[in-house]
């Protein structure tokens, strides 16, 4: 999930590590040229710009072939998919929604807070949901920083190895139609698992616990689809150079990365051909980019919609993405204030009633 920003700047992200609603909405800032972000450890952070957006021209049907090589192969269609609420997933979600991410419910901390004792009954219902109405289940998360259990921290690397690994082996053998799987979460400096040590420590590369964690998901999921996932990474100049220096290092020394996901939480702030300019520097490396945490804090629906229009026009056009994952849909049920798109009625915030006509959902 999203999380607080790097040194530098005008804008504060906030973290998304909790299904609270926490934070304020924030202008869309359209000037031209890289952003920078300022770090923020709160999650009720606002943030603030100024400018404006212009919309942007709707669309048909678009559609990839791309290939990972290794691990599963990509969608023919893009997909365009949501998250649970509150732990569990509405009625009608398919309606709307043709891909599903577990908001909390897949995190290690939620999983296995005592050590030994899984409880899969969440994940469960969500998988069984995704099965039953032959959409795309996607997992969050393997490794991060952040809602991990709190004792593997105090194990030894041998116990931390053991107990990482036990972790990847149940959950793929319990959901082996998983499509995609985020196996590193928010890399340093965002976040550090407190077990690095047990995934392998630095080594070599610099990053050999992101290749180890990696190596490791392919060898019990070996179908699908295997994501470095990160914050700001299609916002900010010097979070986006990071973020493809670690998946370069990492890539070269062997992990076998299939895809790279920007979260996007911040990209409603910037100039779409900025994020758009990003988003092309990624798949530089090669690997396809999926969006895989977007929300809009915006609280005005003019604005708001506006902003979709130009985005997710951009996303769904845009060659080497395959697919994008909104972070929430429901009015006073997402992470951050101005986000959702849906009232507890039903009834949809203009943005949300655009996307639909634009996908031809949810008549």
């Amino acid at each position: 999930m999203g999380g607080s920003g790097g040194a530098g700047s005008t804008s504060a992200s906030t973290s998304s590590s909790n299904s609270t609603n926490s934070s304020s909405s924030a202008n869309t800032t359209t000037g031209v040229g890289p952003a920078t972000s300022s770090s923020s450890g709160d999650p009720a952070a606002t943030s603030s710009s100024s400018g404006g957006a212009t919309t942007g021209v709707g669309g048909g049907d678009a559609s990839t072939s791309a290939s990972t090589g290794t691990g599963g192969t990509e969608p023919e269609e893009k997909f365009v998919g949501n998250i649970t609420t509150s732990g569990a997933v509405r009625d009608g979600f398919a309606k709307y929604w043709n891909q599903i991410t577990p908001e909390n419910e897949g995190k290690w901390g939620s999983v296995e807070s005592s050590r030994g004792n899984k409880n899969w009954s969440s994940l469960d219902r969500t998988y069984k949901y995704a099965q039953d109405n032959k959409i795309i289940f996607k997992h969050h998360v393997f490794v991060w920083g952040s809602q991990q259990p709190s004792w593997v921290g105090s194990l030894s690397p041998d116990e931390q190895k053991k107990a990482v690994r036990s972790w990847m082996e149940e959950f793929c053998k319990r959901y082996p139609d998983t499509k995609y799987i985020d196996v590193v979460n928010e890399p340093p400096p965002h976040t550090t698992p407190s077990y690095t040590a047990g995934l392998g420590g630095n080594g070599a590369s610099g990053w050999d616990w992101i290749v180890n964690s990696f190596k490791w998901a392919r060898e019990f999921c070996p179908n699908a689809i295997l994501i470095l996932n990160d914050y700001n990474n299609i916002e900010y100049e010097n979070e986006h150079r990071h973020f493809k220096d670690i998946a370069k290092k990492v890539i070269e020394a062997g992990a076998p990365v299939d895809a790279l996901g920007a979260q996007a939480h911040d990209a409603f702030k910037i100039n779409t051909n900025t994020v758009k300019g990003y988003i092309d520097s990624l798949a530089e490396l090669g690997k396809p980019v999926y969006i895989t945490e977007y929300d809009i804090g915006e609280a005005n629906d003019n604005r708001q919609k506006q902003i979709m229009e130009e985005q997710f026009t951009m996303f769904w056009n845009h060659p080497k993405i395959p697919g994008i994952t909104l972070w929430g849909y429901i009015v006073g049920k997402t992470w951050r204030n101005g986000t959702g798109l849906q009232q507890e009625n039903g009834t949809m915030r203009p943005a949300m009633q655009w996307l639909m006509d634009f996908l031809d959902r949810g008549g």
